[in-house]
């Protein structure tokens, strides 16, 4: 049962509670019950939702910036791929799949730091010292929109609009430019700040489908930017700002005014003067694109196809050597008349590198197959094959270059070769011969030494001979009867001009050179004939006794050669039709042998004079050589008496090993040769140079050549001559 006087107790609180006007009894508080404590807890209360949240908002942050993925730094790296030259000089560009031209910069050394200055001071001038944001920047952006009400200046840095490049998106909000300063910073942890700013320079759009600062400053100015006016500077730095728009060659006047305005602001910043920042608004806007540059295309497309996926390639060419000589086969196919074009190749005799390599008149002409490199092109050689033959038979000391050989018909078997003219000179010192290219002294000469010895000498030196199918060396490939290329040609002439030791040819620059010189025959041998052919009559207005030298004719005037070199150069020189058509009057002396002294011309060297002769060369008139050597006798001329025997030695045996003593000071014991047979007197050549008679006995001490193979050959009276290749040791 309830009590009355509560429940009235308590209706009466409840009308007071509702009566305004009723005074309140405020209840006692209890100790300890203050309203500090009730704070103190809201405030944690507060504090605790706040650090979730900022926990929340980070987790979520990091899960976004992890959600964006590693930066795109190996797309980005991507880029043309580009041919240089020996000194780091562009020759060529290939542009990328899309068709974008995009060449790597290194801004330290590549790029004007007019240009750097003037980039920075417009874009971010506390480039150097950010961490990839640049909060004053920002603010003072945000300043700018508001007070002006339009953008006056930007405020992401290099490093954002780095990151815009790499991840290109077409909205603008407040996403897009925070995921650039998330991706900025991460850009400056990963990468040092010259890697930012090569990266931005290889990247940056300068309209159509230019990218970076050397495609644009080529394209634009026909130049690398490593020089770069005030005014090309300036409108550099102001195409990436709307690329499209401000497109050279569709809209020059809004590129010629946004550049006005990069000047008047680096004259408000103080970066240039009034009356610098006067003379470059004057220099007008260029209105075209001008061709990327193809320097040496036969070589660069030769290097595109040997070296895979290497965005940078380095060869041996000079590019200034390269564009005179492109220039001289252009002019000189021109002047030749139509479907006629040149080729010119140019090797360091020391390195064997190909300093400059011309494979047609004109890369683009169809009517002259300017894209066939007729440097590698297998064509006859005419008479280019002749010194060779001549430096065996000085070689073997079967002749001198004061020896007589006649001239006149004589058949080899169902051979009989005539000269070029139609005519023989009779008796001719071999000097002469060769000088004159004769072909009868030629044949009778490899028939001597063997055609099969004259191929395989050529392939040793690293020549690729091309015979017809199921043809074996004979005499005529003398005078033009096997197929070579240019360049190998140039890496034989080379060969003389080191003394008998070709090199192979190098075109592509690797870290490591591993070729070793290849044996093309002896010293002495190549001396000689080098000496003979610096005497060889120049074309009209050629300097004489310069450049030793060797033209040649194809059989039905389809090629016409010339190969020659100094001491420091060679250089051969190809003309005629590709499509291997004659073209009468089309001779090695009179159309390729003035292109040969012009080129060397061109170079801008004096000739360089030829190597020394070596120890032990004889040089002596005909009158004081030795018997055997005053006149060369045919193989079908040797004549035999007494009992009808050749001379043949005993001693050494061929292919022998001859260990010498030389435990006296170093020098060499002399070395015994005993010979057989043969007509007194019987004359010993040691590597093609005399070296004495052997007496009564049949038998001679000689001293021995330095370590390595040597070549004995004993010659008697009649001509008669036995040879052996032996090693010393």
């Amino acid at each position: 049962m309830s009590r009355p006087s509560t429940s009235f107790a308590s209706a009466q609180e409840d009308v007071d509670a509702r009566d305004p006007s009723t005074p309140r009894l405020r209840r006692a508080r209890k100790p300890g019950h203050d309203g500090g404590g009730r704070g103190q807890w809201r405030f944690f209360r507060i504090a605790v939702s706040l650090a979730f949240a900022l926990i929340v908002v980070t987790t979520a942050f990091s899960a976004w910036v992890f959600s964006l993925g590693p930066l795109p730094l190996e797309e980005a790296r991507k880029a043309s791929t580009t041919i240089i030259d020996r000194n780091g000089k562009l020759l060529r560009a290939y542009a990328m799949a899309d068709g974008r031209w995009r060449l790597t910069v290194d801004a330290k050394t590549a790029v004007d730091p007019g240009y750097l200055k003037v980039l920075l001071a417009y874009e971010d001038r506390r480039f150097w010292s950010h961490g990839g944001v640049d909060p004053l920047a920002l603010g003072r952006a945000a300043l700018q929109l508001v007070t002006r009400g339009h953008i006056v200046s930007g405020g992401s840095t290099i490093t954002m609009q780095l990151a815009r490049l790499m991840e290109p998106r077409r909205e603008r909000s407040v996403y897009a430019k925070l995921r650039q300063m998330v991706r900025a910073v991460q850009l400056e942890r990963q990468l040092s700040k010259d890697e930012i700013l090569d990266l931005y320079l290889a990247l940056a759009p300068f309209g159509g489908n230019l990218e970076g600062i050397r495609a644009a400053s080529i394209a634009y100015f026909g130049k690398e930017p490593k020089r770069l006016s005030l005014a090309e500077a300036a409108l550099l730095v102001a195409l990436p700002q709307s690329p499209e728009r401000r497109r050279l060659d569709r809209h020059p006047e809004p590129a010629h005014a946004a550049r006005d305005r990069v000047l008047a602001r680096m004259v408000e910043d103080g970066v240039v003067s009034q009356e610098d920042a006067a003379q470059a608004k004057a220099v007008a806007v260029p209105r075209l694109r001008k061709p990327m540059p193809i320097l040496a295309p036969h070589s660069s497309d030769a290097a595109m196809a040997t070296v895979k996926d290497t965005p940078l390639i380095k060869l041996t060419l000079d590019s200034s050597l390269q564009k005179t000589l492109e220039a001289l086969a252009r002019d000189r196919a021109v002047a030749q008349g139509p479907n006629i074009s040149v080729a010119i190749i140019a090797v360091d005799n020391e390195t064997g590198d190909v300093l400059a390599r011309v494979g047609s008149s004109d890369y683009f002409d169809e009517r002259r197959a300017g894209q066939v490199d007729m440097t590698r092109a297998v064509r006859s050689p005419g008479s280019t094959l002749k010194p060779f033959i001549y430096g065996l038979a000085f070689e073997d000391g079967v002749v001198h270059p004061e020896s007589l050989i006649d001239d006149r018909p004589t058949r080899f078997g169902s051979y009989a070769p005539e000269n070029f003219d139609m005519t023989f000179q009779g008796t001719v010192p071999v000097r002469k011969a060769l000088q004159l290219s004769l072909n009868v002294p030629a044949i009778a000469l490899l028939d001597r030494v063997g055609s099969s010895r004259l191929s395989s000498r050529l392939k040793q030196a690293g020549s690729n001979l091309v015979l017809p199918k199921d043809e074996t060396p004979g005499l005529a490939m003398g005078l033009g009867g096997v197929g070579v290329t240019l360049q190998d040609l140039a890496q034989l002439y080379a060969g003389l001009a080191r003394l008998g030791a070709a090199r192979p040819l190098r075109e592509i620059m690797l870290t490591k050179d591993e070729r070793e010189p290849l044996r093309l025959m002896d010293q002495a041998a190549a001396w000689q004939v080098g000496n003979v052919l610096l005497g060889t009559p120049p074309p009209e207005n050629g300097a004489h006794n310069r450049i030793a030298f060797k033209t040649g004719t194809s059989y039905g005037y389809r090629d016409a050669w010339s190969v020659g070199f100094d001491g420091r150069i060679t250089i051969g020189v190809w003309v005629g039709r590709p499509d291997g058509a004659p073209v009468p009057g089309l001779v090695g002396r009179t159309t390729a042998a003035p292109i040969l002294f012009d080129a060397f011309a061109r170079t801008g060297k004096i000739p360089a004079a030829l190597p020394k002769s070596p120890k032990g060369v004889l040089i002596a008139s005909n009158a004081k050589l030795p018997l055997p050597l005053r006149r060369f006798r045919p193989v079908g001329e040797l004549i035999r008496t007494g009992s009808d025997s050749a001379p043949r030695i005993q001693f050494p045996l061929n292919g022998s090993r001859i260990d010498v003593d030389r435990s006296g000071g170093g020098q060499a014991a002399a070395m015994p040769v005993k010979v057989a047979g043969g007509v007194l007197p019987l004359t010993v050549m040691m590597n093609g140079a005399s070296v004495g008679e052997i007496d009564s006995r049949r038998q001679r001490l000689v001293d021995p050549p330095g370590p390595g193979f040597a070549r004995l050959t004993v010659i008697d009276a009649t001509g008669a001559a036995d040879t052996v290749v032996i090693r010393v040791q």
